[in-house]
């Protein structure tokens, strides 16, 4: 009886010689986008994991702040992801870059793949693609600013349970997506998600989830890269999470007053000089698009700390420069 081994691919060059072993990468995930703010983002959880790749199934996500994110799942190759890019960053579409994925896949065998793409244009593009050869169960759901696939699974309850706790959470920006993210991975919290999981009681080892702002790719960046024994990988993501989020809205925009202001107006930052976090506070008296940024003397940009849709008020927003 043969024995199964799902891996990724890897090159090692020794003494002149390459050789290539094909791994496969087997999992269920999802990729969205918020055209509200232009954040964009992807969450994914599978059964591989391999001291040899100690962020996990992160490997298949491929994010271009304030354009889309691409997965690439099933056994995964850098070749087709990196063709993949190539083809976001020429302007394609999410269901032509899928078409030339198929027509063009690097090893001629496309049917083993599976895609998840989506983008911002036109209020939210997505597009995606399972071979026929992916293992069962294999399917895939779209949304109007989502993409959820998945192979190797239980049954089509695991795909169902993420888009219904995706498209139910709820909660405040700027972590609005993070939070749909999260809540769609738990959806797929199931022992046996990826069935070969299912002798450890866990629904996978590996998850990961990513967001990232029109202008910061690591806004969130969190993985397990290989959970410990026992322990199911969508819990200890949500351990880092929470702590995440307990950051974000710590150090966060906080409004300070419902009453609209007449003008908009930037106060000075307080304390200053400071040591390492000072305090800034605006008025808005009209809903916009805003953009915080700080600048160092020589007007080149440091941080951009806000960049998204706010309703009117007065704000604060506290700045941590420790690492500048």
């Amino acid at each position: 009886m043969k024995k199964q081994i799902s891996i990724f691919i890897l090159i090692i060059c020794m003494l002149g010689f390459c050789y290539q072993v094909s791994l496969a990468q087997d999992t269920f995930s999802i990729c969205a986008v918020d055209t509200s703010n232009y954040y964009v983002g992807s969450a994914a959880a599978s059964c591989n994991c391999s001291e040899m790749f100690p962020q996990g199934v992160r490997l298949i996500s491929d994010m271009h702040p304030g354009v889309g994110v691409i997965l690439t799942q099933a056994f995964y190759l850098p070749q087709n992801q990196n063709y993949a890019r190539t083809l976001m960053n020429l302007g394609l579409s999410p269901q032509q870059i899928i078409d030339s994925l198929v027509a063009y896949d690097y090893q001629n065998n496309p049917t083993v793949r599976q895609y998840g793409i989506v983008d911002l244009i036109g209020g939210g593009r997505t597009a995606a693609y399972t071979g026929v050869n992916c293992p069962v169960y294999r399917n895939h759901i779209l949304g109007p600013t989502y993409s959820i696939q998945g192979n190797t699974l239980l049954g089509a309850q695991i795909l169902d349970s993420m888009r219904s706790r995706f498209l139910n959470a709820s909660g405040i920006q700027p972590v609005m997506l993070a939070l749909k993210l999260m809540a769609a991975l738990q959806g797929a919290k199931v022992i046996g998600a990826d069935t070969r999981c299912s002798t450890l009681l866990t629904s996978s080892k590996s998850a990961f989830i990513r967001v990232a702002t029109p202008t910061d790719s690591l806004f969130c960046d969190l993985w397990v890269g290989c959970a410990l024994p026992g322990r199911d990988p969508i819990d200890s993501l949500q351990v880092l999470f929470n702590h995440w989020l307990d950051s974000i809205l710590t150090i966060g925009i906080k409004s300070i007053s419902d009453e609209v202001p007449v003008n908009p107006f930037l106060y000075q930052n307080y304390p200053n000089p400071f040591n390492p976090v000072t305090n800034i506070k605006f008025d808005l008296p009209n809903a916009s698009g805003i953009k915080l940024a700080v600048f160092d003397i020589l007007g080149q940009e440091v941080e951009v700390l806000i960049n998204e849709y706010l309703k009117p008020g007065t704000y604060n927003f506290d700045w941590d420069a420790t690492n500048y």
